[in-house]
């Protein structure tokens, strides 16, 4: 059994553990860095921004975080045609919480980073964020030079997302609060190069993943994320497992028409040692029967001994069917979305 929070409340009592542990559908839970025990350097926050233009064939990613030894900026451009990925990561050293992330995801908020490479800046009213993301000496899959984008995003603003808070079993004072939403409607514009492409709105859609935290030194985690349009109608998936204890709730969840349809327990089928080849999602209610066949690995690996971070976010299609909560069958059909295995020491 899942347990479902319903109230506003804080995240975290005066010992800093989370007061009340579970899932919830709107983001009801007050985060206080204060609150949080064992220190800024082992304060995580962030904000990740991934959108995908299905029909063009390629996806854009934006991230800033602080994470507590240090903050990590980070754009990419998937290009799914060429199977190829271009990014650009920066790192500020020891930001301890002055990069200013904000505590809530709904409070109006702005957050920019730059340096002579690249500049990040996203802007927040809630249910609408505009992203200004730039780094023109960027080499991109086509031979071109330069990715500037400034794209505005939205949903409904009773969007439900995939919230969650949990802790860790050897450490309850560690904990993981975040935010999956999923179906923004994306639209600006895109210059690649000397060449500037205007996005309509419905043309591609984005996911926001924000998260605050306090984790264990060593985990690896698995995600899979795919926002889309069926039959005129958004459809989304969030699937996660691996990071902190999900005894209270897992963060899995279909979500259609911005509504979520819960899901318990998911395991990734797929080869460890070769992850380009087909993967296979099934739940343990037998809602899922999906493939992911990947197309193109964006990968990351930082090793600095005590610290270190392998990524593996695979673009690709996602096929095969999701049963809604009343019996509804929702069917997919090379859907481009990701999934991803991380591990970090950190």
């Amino acid at each position: 059994m899942e347990h479902e929070v319903k109230t506003e409340q804080p995240l975290l009592d005066r010992s800093g553990r989370i007061v009340e542990q579970g899932w919830a559908r709107h983001p009801l839970w007050h985060y206080d860095r204060k609150a949080i025990r064992g220190g800024a350097l082992l304060t995580k926050e962030w904000e990740y921004w991934a959108i995908v233009n299905q029909k063009a064939g390629y996806a854009l990613t934006a991230t800033i975080s602080d994470l507590g030894y240090a903050g990590l900026m980070a754009l990419s451009y998937i290009d799914l045609k060429r199977g190829a990925v271009a990014q650009r990561d920066a790192i500020a050293l020891l930001p301890l919480g002055r990069i200013g992330l904000q505590a809530h995801s709904r409070t109006p908020s702005q957050v920019s980073w730059a340096n002579k490479n690249v500049r990040l800046a996203f802007f927040n009213w809630g249910s609408t964020t505009r992203l200004m993301v730039a780094c023109p000496s960027l080499n991109l899959p086509d031979g071109s030079v330069g990715l500037d984008f400034d794209l505005t995003l939205t949903r409904r603003e009773d969007a439900e997302s995939l919230v969650i808070a949990t802790s860790w079993k050897e450490r309850r004072t560690a904990f993981y609060y975040n935010e999956k939403a999923n179906c923004y409607s994306a639209s600006g514009t895109i210059r690649r190069g000397m060449e500037s492409e205007t996005l309509l709105s419905g043309e591609a859609w984005g996911v926001l993943d924000w998260g605050r935290g306090r984790w264990t030194y060593q985990n690896t985690w698995y995600w899979a994320s795919l926002s889309t349009i069926v039959e005129n109608t958004t459809v989304g998936l969030n699937l996660g497992y691996g990071f902190s204890d999900r005894t209270v709730a897992s963060e899995n969840a279909i979500i259609y028409d911005h509504t979520i349809h819960k899901l318990g327990l998911v395991t990734f089928h797929f080869n460890h040692d070769d992850l380009m080849k087909r993967w296979r999602i099934s739940d343990e209610d037998g809602r899922l029967d999906l493939v992911f066949d990947p197309i193109v690995d964006r990968s990351s690996v930082t090793d600095m001994v005590l610290i270190k971070s392998v990524q593996h976010q695979l673009f690709g299609s996602y096929s095969g069917s999701l049963k809604l909560d009343d019996g509804t069958i929702i069917t997919l059909d090379g859907a481009i979305g990701f999934a991803e295995e991380v591990f970090n020491r950190w």
